[in-house]
């Protein structure tokens, strides 16, 4: 077959009038061989139809760059989703705060108008969501960046924009952080990773923007010519994962990790070198030790045995730098089954009781938390994870626990690594008061410290079965608004908690 997918001539065959007289049996071997002949053509043909078929299909995705001149363009009908609540906020976004400005736009006629809310908004405390193409997804494999241009009313730092995020599986998010906008229009640039990856990519554009630059006040901004492009002048530099440092992970068998810390830096047209944050689908993974652990496309580890098992990743044919350092001790041990009879317990985390409605598990307050989540199971068993801890808030505030009837407040945690000595691990119980909404000017809370020294020692690898009476705890004497539980003395290392509940 010729390149260009035809078939060569490669035999022709002339019959001349004088084979007419030729004997039957040669009719019948030239017969059987323009038979053959035939066939291998056809079959050929058919082959080179079946590959061009198999392209076309892979070709059909839209290579449309543009996501919004004066308008959204090819995004569908239903393509802007907001960010409801979720663990990192439990307001969640303004669903409000997107429109389209025909009275403001760098060029044509309109412009994306983003009116963040004041952060006591009730309404929601910030501004973000997703734009998602309404059927099949574009081909971006033609692109190098995405480009917009904006402005702000006021200068200020919006804390994500980027692509990538469709809901799921988010396999290619990538985002730019606290980006500058000023008051005059300014064209911005966000490098794409791998293009080579996105063949089938829905998720045109993310945002995320709040006012803590702004001491909780609202402000607008507006993005304009929001498309893909093919510059040619950005350059791939440096990866990292675990944000480039070697992070050791003391874990069991069964008992998954995830890689987080994904950057990757580009030299930009400008000459400046901007660091992204990237899924870590965008690199490749290797394990140092398959036997001890496997990580999978998402960076997702999973440890199969005991040992010591190094996580690396390439991008771009390039090492990443950081690492993370599987410590794999063994087999699981679950917590501790509670016996109590259902009807004495208040579950707000348990596989053996009916869970009372829990707004969220992490909270993640910032900017003072570190804490980040990594749930797993294990033999049928959730278990909630806590990475980086230094502190996290659990919430049931919808409604409030009236607690009255119960004595004690359980829970079992585990810190799988080392600990440093003196090491506390503080609970904090918090009543909402009769008005039952936090900050309400009747809070009420108390806060109970367990060291190596205590009753209760916090100590490394074995289940900590805490039991506090209420009691104990003077200041909530009524506990009749119970919804908030803090825990509290991390140093940025690993704890697992399970079997939270009240009990009589």
């Amino acid at each position: 077959m010729a390149p260009n997918g035809k078939l060569e001539p490669t035999f022709i065959l002339i019959l001349e009038n004088n084979l007419i007289n030729k004997k039957m049996k040669n009719i019948k071997i030239n017969y059987f061989r323009n038979s053959l002949l035939f066939g291998l053509i056809i079959l050929i043909n058919s082959s080179c139809e079946r590959d061009l078929s198999d392209e076309a299909r892979n070709a059909t995705f839209s290579k449309t760059a543009e996501v919004f001149t004066d308008g959204p363009v090819a995004m569908g009908s239903n393509f802007y989703f907001p960010y409801g609540p979720d663990a990192n906020n439990p307001v969640g976004s303004k669903f409000s705060a997107w429109s389209i400005d025909e009275n403001v736009s760098y060029k044509g006629n309109a412009s994306m108008r983003f009116d963040v809310p004041n952060s006591n908004d009730p309404q929601g405390n910030y501004a973000g969501g997703i734009f998602r193409v309404d059927g099949a997804g574009r081909d971006l494999t033609g692109y190098d960046a995405l480009t917009f241009w904006a402005k702000a009313s006021q200068g200020v730092t919006i804390g994500e924009i980027g692509f990538g995020e469709d809901f799921y599986p988010n396999k290619y998010m990538t985002t730019m952080t606290n980006i500058s906008l000023g008051t005059a229009w300014t064209k911005y640039i966000i490098p794409i990773p791998d293009a080579s990856k996105l063949l089938n990519e829905k998720g045109m554009f993310r945002y995320s923007a709040g006012t803590q630059g702004t001491n909780g006040a609202g402000y607008t901004f507006w993005i304009d010519e929001l498309k893909f492009e093919k510059l040619g002048t950005i350059l791939p530099l440096q990866a990292s994962i675990m944000n480039g440092n070697n992070i050791t992970r003391s874990t069991f068998v069964g008992v998954k990790s995830s890689v987080t810390g994904v950057l990757a830096s580009f030299n930009m047209p400008n000459g400046v070198n901007q660091s992204v944050i990237i899924s870590p689908a965008f690199l490749n993974f290797t394990s140092s030790n398959t036997a001890v652990a496997t990580v999978n496309d998402f960076g997702v580890v999973t440890p199969l045995s005991a040992g010591t098992a190094v996580i690396t990743a390439t991008f771009n044919g390039q090492s990443a730098t950081g690492s993370l350092i599987i410590n794999c001790t063994g087999s699981y041990n679950n917590a501790p089954t509670p016996t109590l009879s259902p009807a004495n317990v208040i579950s707000i985390f348990s596989d053996v009781y009916t869970n009372v409605p829990v707004n969220y598990y992490n909270g993640y307050w910032q900017p003072w938390q570190t804490t980040l989540s990594s749930d797993f199971s294990v033999l049928g068993d959730n278990v909630l994870g806590y990475t980086n801890f230094n502190f996290v808030g659990i919430e049931f505030s919808n409604p409030t626990v009236n607690a009255t009837s119960m004595t004690h407040i359980h829970l079992d945690a585990f810190i799988p690594g080392p600990i440093a000595p003196g090491r506390q691990l503080r609970v904090i119980v918090v009543d909402f008061g009769a008005n039952g909404v936090f900050g309400g000017g009747d809070d009420t809370r108390h806060s109970t410290t367990f060291t190596a020294t205590t009753s209760t020692p916090v100590v490394s690898q074995n289940w900590i079965s805490i039991e506090i009476p209420f009691s104990a705890m003077p200041n909530l004497a009524s506990r009749s608004r119970l919804a908030q539980i803090i825990l509290e003395g991390g140093d940025n290392s690993i704890l697992y908690v399970d079997n939270i509940y009240f009990h009589n």
